[in-house]
């Protein structure tokens, strides 16, 4: 029988650099269209304007670029999806931008859309880290930024699952946290994993052990 399917149903995933979060969307969506659902990733605004510009958006950019990211995920990119599943969302931008004012208009708008999401899944920081040099301070960890995730999603009382692993271990684990709150029905669940290659990832990021607080984590220009 075929599948019943929710219709506009929105994933959206969050994490420090380099957690695995394009992966993760890509092998997703390849899932639920195994399984007979019609789901798409939609790729990162703020790593796409990064790459176009060739620097880190300056900050009265990042309104534009986070309403670029829901823009996308509201349609642009995937008209008709039953399920789109966001390579990070508007909550990104503003954790990057260091705005993190109530009253400021991208944070209210970050937090308002990420609140409209079905479900959240921040990528959890056992992957090793290769820095792409462009959004982010190369020497920023990614703890901090881990960190900030977190307490932005608690404040908003938006909630989230943690997901680990390499490989198709991670995405069997964001297909038990999206089965366990019932996000996603059983039939989606019994499909096989897509075909899955390591990637070897060099470089460990630098560790760092303060708290995030208010810190700008674009690379200063």
């Amino acid at each position: 029988a075929p599948m019943r399917q929710r219709t506009g149903l929105r994933i959206g995933l969050l994490g420090a650099e380099s957690t695995g979060k394009t992966r993760l969307a890509g092998e997703l969506a390849a899932h639920l269209r195994a399984a007979g659902m019609q789901a798409v990733a939609v790729p990162e605004a703020l790593r796409a304007w990064c790459e176009r510009v060739g620097r880190a958006p300056r900050p009265e950019a990042q309104l534009a670029v986070a309403q670029a990211e829901e823009r996308q995920v509201g349609g642009g990119a995937a008209p008709g999806a039953a399920c789109v599943i966001a390579d990070t969302t508007a909550l990104m931008v503003l954790v990057y931008s260091g705005m993190l004012f109530e009253d400021d208009p991208l944070y209210r708008f970050a937090i308002e859309r990420q609140q409209g999401y079905d479900a959240t899944l921040v990528t959890g920081l056992d992957l090793p880290c290769q820095p792409d040099g462009l959004q982010r301070n190369p020497s920023q960890p990614r703890e901090p930024v881990d960190a900030l995730v977190r307490t932005l999603l608690q404040r908003a009382g938006v909630p989230f699952q943690v997901v680990y692993g390499s490989g198709t271990q991670r995405l069997r684990g964001a297909l038990a946290a999206l089965g366990s709150t019932g996000v996603l029905p059983a039939q989606a669940m019994a499909a096989g994993p897509p075909e899955s290659q390591a990637r070897a990832r060099g470089r460990q990021c630098q560790k760092g052990s303060g708290p995030a607080g208010g810190r700008r984590l674009f690379s200063p220009l």
